[in-house]
């Protein structure tokens, strides 16, 4: 990241095409694009290694973050901006035909049209209780790489924002189909904060909702199922979730064991979406953290 803000790139394209775990180079191409968006770095790139894969899809993701950008800000650039991405996951996707990014990137474009007016986002699901939506673009994702976690988080924002009702089917579909360990075990963790932040009233009723099931066993499930993962492998921001759902539910001792495994890293979600402002995220992480501790330490006493 250094680098590619600094204008350098051949430590990105070592290090993308030394990654041979699918999901890890998802998550990683995401994360450099970030950078790469800030600068001129992949115009250099492109110059010397025109036909680099990597290259291909970093410019895929950083045409694609600007649509969405331009999108939300209401942006006279938008409709021009969002054919541009299409246009380049499609290119990507003849160009590196094995990668699941160019597919995970048409799925966030997805949400954007929010009258499913593009013929592949009217598919039939598999599961019929399920509406039409851009099922085909979920499959390609996931025929390239079974378990990302990207797409299936993409596809639940697209149905939190085209529609609601079917996010908490979607959830549980893509529930009986993760394996044991999955990262994927914390998207009904998601699915509660969004409800919670939907909510209109903040009664006491709402603020105590992950006492009160499912929102409870939720916790406890994905809980159980990081507790058979590989160390390491959960992201922060899931394990974020996961130690938010903990300490609301009052499973203290488990709270702990996810906080121990954070260890000095934090991310702003979930905290900055359930404190009473985002300014507080930070002193509501430390007070949970601060009670899970001493709520295991007085269940031992």
């Amino acid at each position: 990241m250094d680098d590619l803000q600094a204008g350098r790139w051949l430590s990105t394209q070592r290090l993308l095409a030394s990654t041979q775990d699918v999901g890890l180079r998802t998550s990683r191409t995401q994360v450099l694009a970030l950078v790469a968006a800030r600068s001129t770095v992949l115009t250099d790139w492109g110059r010397e290694e025109p036909d680099d894969p990597g290259l291909a899809i970093l410019r895929t993701r950083v045409t694609v973050e600007h649509a969405l950008a331009a999108a939300e800000a209401g942006s006279p650039k938008a409709e021009p901006l969002e054919q541009e991405a299409r246009e380049s996951c499609q290119a990507a996707a003849e160009a590196v035909r094995t990668d699941p990014v160019p597919w995970v990137c048409l799925l966030a474009l997805a949400a954007l049209d929010r009258a499913k007016s593009r013929p592949e986002h009217q598919n039939r699901s598999s599961d019929p209780m399920l509406p039409r939506g851009p099922w085909g673009l979920l499959d390609e994702a996931l025929t390239r790489d079974p378990g990302n976690r990207e797409a299936h988080h993409r596809m639940l924002r697209y149905w939190l924002r085209v529609y609601r009702p079917a996010a908490s089917d979607f959830v549980h579909l893509a529930m009986s189909k993760a394996p044991a360990g999955s990262p994927l075990a914390v998207l009904p963790l998601y699915l509660s904060v969004d409800q919670y932040r939907t909510e209109p009233r903040r009664t006491a009723v709402v603020l105590r909702q992950w006492l009160r099931e499912p929102h409870f066993s939720r916790a406890r499930r994905a809980f159980e199922s990081w507790s058979v993962a590989a160390p390491g492998s959960w992201p922060v921001v899931d394990l974020s979730h996961l130690a938010h759902a903990l300490w609301a539910s009052a499973q203290m001792g488990a709270a702990v064991e996810v906080f121990g495994a954070l260890g000095q890293f934090a991310s702003k979600a979930p905290w900055a979406h359930v404190a009473d402002s985002p300014g507080q995220a930070e002193a509501l992480l430390l007070t949970a953290r601060d009670q899970a501790l001493a709520g295991r330490a007085t269940a031992l006493a």
